[in-house]
């Protein structure tokens, strides 16, 4: 738990009367009833002790990934195998992208990684090009952090990119983490699996909390042909890990393919009708490809709309944005609705000095 230190991330809906959480980005339709199910299932069973090879799960995921089943880590939650990752690598110098999600920086601070980044840019819708490339080769780091699609920004990296960073990366003996988190609920985005058996130093953060609506289990799985890392990452953490609870929830969700279908489908109509309501009001927005949307709005926004039990993610914690800059999830239309609503409700005030100021 956190003790007395900053929550740096959304989704803390327990110190304030939250009735729409907008500031994490989970499955809109909540948790699958399947999931639920199998919890309920094993509850009798809560007297022994997890399996602490997850032998049934991984065996589920090796089908459902389609990688053998030694490529596959289990962990209590992504951020967990984060830290284990950066234990096990022990990497002198990391570049990451920025503005990005917070963890990997904390992760490699702790264990002594000097970190560097590359500013991505609204100018360029911060979307990363082949000046990532130069950037690589110029500092020649031992592990680079990468977020696919990327936390905040919505953005994934083009497909002939993202070959071309995992054969630079081989040539000059650079890791790649690439978090794909948040992939399953993208409308596009390339699917580096097929890359993990000839480039070792490829290694694929995934999670169930995102796609599955599973964040309060804590479920995330790393995937990677360097099986010395692996051991290497599990001797990083204890043994019982990943609870009895959460296994059981991973391998009842790895079933609900039409509940993941239904998904993308809300979610795509959904993000596009939020994208015009929030240019209507005159704010920029970025062209993300999955369940969130990062925009630029009025000053204090934030604390606006919780006043009115509305929780959106302030950004301005992220490298490389300002207290303008909020991100919000992709949720029911209902939902999606109350919000824009709420947003004119509270900032009344401010369009229409905007309105008056354009027309003077």
């Amino acid at each position: 738990m956190l003790y007395k230190s900053k929550n740096l991330h959304g989704g803390d809906i327990y110190g304030d009367k939250i009735i729409l959480d907008y500031s994490a980005n989970t499955n809109p339709f909540g948790t699958p009833l399947g999931v639920k199910q199998a919890i309920i299932d094993i509850l009798d069973s809560l007297d022994r002790y997890p399996d602490p090879y997850c032998r049934r799960l991984l065996g589920d995921l090796a089908e459902h990934e389609g990688v053998p089943i030694d490529y596959l880590i289990c962990g209590n939650g992504a951020a967990e195998i984060i830290y284990s990752y950066c234990k096990a690598v022990a990497a002198k110098t990391a570049v990451e992208l920025a503005p990005t999600f917070a963890e990997y920086s904390l992760g490699l601070e702790a264990f002594g990684t000097k970190l560097k980044r590359y500013f991505l840019t609204r100018e360029k819708g911060f979307k990363p090009d082949d000046e990532l490339l130069d950037f690589i080769e110029k500092e020649k780091p031992d592990v680079l952090f990468l977020c696919h699609p990327n936390n905040p920004t919505g953005q994934i990296i083009e497909e002939k990119l993202l070959i071309k960073i995992v054969k630079l990366s081989k040539k000059l003996d650079i890791r790649v983490f690439l978090d794909e988190c948040f992939l399953d609920l993208a409308s596009r985005g390339f699917d580096v699996k097929p890359l993990l058996s000839d480039n070792p130093q490829l290694f694929i953060l995934k999670a169930f909390t995102k796609s599955y609506g599973m964040a309060g289990v804590r479920l995330g799985y790393g995937m990677t042909s360097d099986n010395k890392l692996l051991s290497k990452m599990s001797e990083a953490v204890q043994p019982w890990n990943v609870s009895t609870v959460a296994q059981a929830a991973g391998i009842a969700a790895l079933k609900e393919e039409k509940f993941l279908k239904d998904t993308k489908v809300l979610i795509m109509k959904e993000r596009l009708w939020l994208r015009e309501e929030l240019e209507t009001l005159g704010y920029w927005s970025s062209d993300s490809v999955t369940n969130y949307i990062l925009f630029q709005g009025e000053k204090a926004l934030a604390d606006k709309l919780k006043t009115q039990g509305i929780a959106i993610r302030k950004c301005d914690n992220y490298h490389g944005l300002n207290d303008r800059y909020y991100r919000i999830a992709v949720r029911t239309h209902e939902e999606n609705m109350k919000l824009i609503s709420t947003i004119k409700e509270v900032t009344k005030n401010d369009q229409t000095q905007l309105k008056t100021a354009k027309h003077d």
